[in-house]
């Protein structure tokens, strides 16, 4: 059992009383680990928290926010071995569903006391650390709609009051993307990149299962033809998501692989891990088995790769 750790602390993040979530977690904590508490600022990321915490030797370092702050922290803490737990306490906390981490303070706070924990893989997006995934076009407009005035307001359904309004400007671009073997050309409205994803990201399951210990990254891509189709792709990859089988539509496309260059034109905002990061062009690889995290153990299963049926499309094999 560990015996200390850093906690850093979000305290603007999510819906509830911070003063009060912090002292749940204490008296959940303390009376088996030491906590040296750390709270982000405005000044001072989640990132320098835990770089500091890793240069002082923190026997373990936990998290408490939401997925910014989540992949921040977990960015400085990769390839250290230092376990790293997670208590989400933001609006998506997709972090925590894609490891089947409790979300309540209580539970999470008890997954990291019985010290168990996995090694996942870490995606970067252009030297960015990324937990989740890399969204370019669609899903990276609708977080930028999703304001933190509007999270406050509406809390999830935030991101779907956005996507509702982003599809009446939904706009499909042409997308070259490069793997180790081959260079794809085809036209899309959204590209996602995914490390880990739970089901309610939709967008990331063309595979249906995003695995995120494979040492692989799933890249899926939507190309719907109206908006109508839109909202029909949107569904189809809610239920493949939630039944565990790939797409079997001609207007989505999906593979595996361990690292890809995308370039669009025009260029598109990039959003990674619900932060709006910049545009197109990005490199986004994958970091395998290099952040051991305090999870219940899950036994996933890799779908076969496939990327095909879609609109205007072309695979060039690289020499």
């Amino acid at each position: 059992m560990i015996r200390s750790a850093c906690l850093i602390f979000n305290p603007v993040a999510g819906q509830g009383d911070s003063e009060s979530e912090l002292a749940l977690i204490k008296s959940i904590l303390e009376p088996e680990i030491g906590l040296d508490i750390h709270f982000t600022t405005k000044e001072i990321s989640a990132k320098e928290l835990a770089k500091a915490a890793v240069e002082r030797g923190a026997e373990a370092i936990i998290a408490c926010g939401g997925d910014g702050t989540l992949s921040a922290a977990a960015g400085a803490v990769v390839n250290t071995h230092i376990p790293f737990g997670i208590i989400s306490r933001g609006t998506a906390n997709a972090f925590a569903a894609a490891l089947n981490i409790p979300d309540t303070i209580e539970a999470a706070c008890q997954t990291i006391l019985k010290n168990q924990t996995h090694t996942i893989d870490i995606g970067y997006c252009n030297d960015q650390p990324m937990v989740l995934l890399a969204g370019i076009g669609f899903e990276a407009e609708t977080v930028e709609k999703a304001d933190r005035d509007a999270k406050n307001r509406f809390g999830m359904m935030a991101y779907i009051l956005a996507g509702i309004q982003e599809l009446q400007n939904l706009e499909k671009f042409d997308v070259e993307i490069e793997t180790e073997d081959n260079i794809i050309r085809t036209r899309a409205s959204a590209v996602t990149v995914a490390n880990a994803a739970p089901s309610t990201s939709v967008l990331a399951h063309g595979p249906a299962g995003v695995i995120y210990d494979d040492g692989l990254l799933d890249l899926t891509i939507v190309a719907p033809e109206s908006k109508t189709a839109a909202i029909a792709a949107t569904l189809h990859l809610f239920q493949t998501a939630s039944s565990g089988t790939p797409v079997e539509r001609d207007d989505i496309g999906y593979l595996r692989a361990k690292q890809f260059k995308i370039t669009t034109e025009p260029p598109q905002k990039v959003v990674v891990d619900g932060e709006i990061v910049g545009k197109t062009p990005v490199e986004i690889k994958c970091i395998p088995a290099s952040l051991k995290v305090f999870v219940p153990f899950v036994k996933e299963e890799v779908p076969s790769e496939k990327l095909t049926g879609l609109p205007n499309l072309t695979v060039e094999t690289k020499d």
